[in-house]
Parts: C-alpha cells; sequence; structure tokens
C-alpha cells in the first residue's frame, strides 16, 4: 500500500513557548501493508526531507521497500510531514514558536489519533532521530525499538553554534537558501570526503574549482524545491534537540525507557559525533537499559546515513 499524504487536524496545540495554535494540520503517509494489519514503523524524516519515504522521488528507497531491509511485504511504513517543511503544502512563518519536542509532541498524538497503541519501531535520521528520542522520553511505551541513526538525544555546542551561523545566513543573506546550503554541506561531510571526490580538480568550462561548481550545484537544487521558511524552522528544529530540558538530567528520564534502544553512529560525523554517542549507549548500560550501539564507517562524514546503505543495511537488518 502507498498513499498520498492525509491530513490530521490537531486542535488547540500551545508549543513550550507558550504560542497558542487553534489547529494544526500534520499529514503523513503509509507504504507498504495497511495500518493495523502488520507491525508498523514510524521513520522521521530528516531537515531537507518529506513523508516520502519511497517510491518516485523517494528519499530512503534503498533502505525501505518490497524485499529490503525494512521490508513493505512486512510492515505498514509511516512517516508524517514535520508541520512546516511544506512538501504538504503547509508553512509556519513564526520558527522560533517551536522546538524539536513540540514536534514529537504532534507526532505521539498522530500516533494517538490513528490508534496505534504500539509502533514495532521508530527510526530517524539526523534532526528525525532527535525527534524520536523526543518522543520516547514523551511516551516511554510507544514503541519496541527506537532506532535514532546519526543524532543523539541533545544538541551539543558547536551543533548549536552551526545552527546559529545558518540561522544568520537564512536571515541576512540575499541568497539565504542557496548560500546557507552552501555552508551546511560543509558540515554534513568532511574535508577527507571533499579530497576523495574532487582532488582540487577543476571546471575548465566555468573555470573554478569542481568543489566551488558541486557546492553551488547543491544550493540551487535546494532552493528551487525549499521554502525558506521551511528551511529556517527545521534549523530551529536541529538546534532545540534535547529530551532533559526542564526535566532534570539524563539519567533521571532512564528508568522510564522500555524501548529497546539500538544508537546508528558515524565515525566521521561532525554534527553527532560517535565520541557522544558512545557516551549515550554507556549511560543506557549503566542504567540497564537494553541497548546496542553500531557504526557507519566513513570519510562522508553525518552524510554517510544517506549514503553508506549497504553498511547501514547490515547494521539494521538484525531489528527487521
Amino acid at each position: 500500500m502507498e498513499s498520498k499524504p492525509t491530513i490530521i487536524t490537531i486542535n488547540n496545540f500551545t508549543t513550550e513557548s507558550g504560542a497558542n495554535y487553534p489547529f494544526i494540520n500534520l499529514s503523513f503517509q503509509v507504504f507498504g501493508q495497511e495500518l493495523h494489519t502488520a507491525p508498523i514503523v514510524l521513520i522521521n524524516h530528516a531537515l531537507t526531507g518529506n513523508s516520502n519515504i519511497i517510491g518516485e522521488n523517494g528519499w530512503w528507497n534503498d533502505l525501505v521497500g518490497e524485499q529490503k531491509t525494512i521490508d513493505t511485504d512486512k510492515y505498514s511504513i509511516l512517516a508524517f510531514n514535520v508541520p512546516g517543511n511544506g512538501y504538504d503544502g503547509v508553512l509556519l512563518d513564526n520558527y522560533l514558536d517551536f522546538n524539536a519536542r513540540d514536534v514529537a509532541r504532534l507526532f505521539v498524538q498522530g500516533v494517538a489519533e490513528l490508534n496505534i497503541e504500539k509502533l514495532y519501531a521508530i527510526v530517524g535520521g539526523s534532526v528525525g532521530g532527535g525527534i524520536a528520542w523526543e518522543m520516547l522520553m514523551l511516551a516511554p511505551k510507544i514503541t519496541h525499538h527506537l532506532v535514532p541513526i546519526a543524532t543523539d538525544w541533545k544538541s551539543t555546542d558547536w551543533l548549536i553554534a552551526n545552527c546559529f551561523l545558518q540561522e544568520q545566513i537564512l536571515n541576512n543573506s540575499s541568497r539565504p537558501i542557496e548560500d546557507a546550503r552552501i555552508h551546511a554541506m560543509l558540515c554534513y561531510r568532511t574535508p577527507e570526503s571533499f579530497k576523495v571526490k574532487f582532488q582540487r580538480t577543476t571546471n575548465e568550462e566555468l573555470a573554478i574549482f569542481n568543489i566551488e561548481s558541486w557546492l553551488q550545484h547543491h544550493g540551487n537544487k535546494l532552493q528551487k524545491r525549499f521554502q525558506l521558511s521551511s528551511y529556517k524552522l527545521m534549523n530551529q528544529l536541529l538546534k532545540t534537540i534535547d529530551v532533559t530540558r526542564g526535566r532534570g538530567n539524563f539519567d533521571s528520564l532512564l528508568d522510564k525507557v522500555e524501548a529497546n534502544i539500538h544508537i546508528v553512529g558515524i565515525n566521521s560525523d561532525l554534527f553527532f559525533t560517535a565520541k557522544e554517542n558512545k557516551e549515550t549507549y554507556d549511560e543506557l548500560i549503566k542504567h540497564n537499559v537494553t541497548a546496542s550501539y553500531s557504526e557507519i564507517i566513513s570519510v562522508h562524514g553525518h552524510d554517510a546515513f544517506l549514503i553508506e546503505y549497504e553498511q547501514l543495511n547490515n547494521l539494521l537488518a538484525p531489528i527487521f
């Protein structure tokens, strides 16, 4: 089964910052088996992603589909759009009203509205994984498995600093989406990744380095498909991941957790470092949470979870 986006209306929603919305439209898609006929896997999209997981223009076709690691012949695949990501036509101009936990609350309400008692798994990469962490702390019994990939339960100072720079570019540049994307690509990849790919070669036709033309291409490509307000919102969510905000320390939250947590880190990730992921895993084990840690080995940095599909498939296969 594959569906077009369907709307759930969440009424009278107040964000943690105190902003009240009479209603928010939360859209979702379902792939594979019909809901309530098979185990349900919720997949949370990353910063420029959406609910279109598989099919034409599906952003995770290499991982999800018929006879693939997350097999649509065995599972119902559920994916929400972050309200304001623009994919469903919904835009939110007041991006500072929202944080990652607000979106997690909307997703938890969406799961309840769909009469889902318990998910088989919540899978999320990058900011989608941070939202997954927030969902688990809001509803500790919501899922059997949590699979956070290239992410963590909090944004670090270094990540917050880069999100701050992104916000400055988005608010002040004359070409905000293009310029912000160019900067972001330097964080999503690594110096080693660029060296392997470009080797200081030049584009003779444009008389510039190939790394420059590649960055320009990514900036122009995103500008054509992404709204400025959506970029500002998603950057704000990435900056505000923190399951402990207003709740005490991380340790104190773990006693209620029932899910099996499978952390997938990336050895070269600059945003959510392998060191931070390992520290999180150590805390989980110390508090008797059933957990595992595995690592993608790649020169490509944060983006490796969208590049190294063979490794990711091998790491996730035992769960699915």
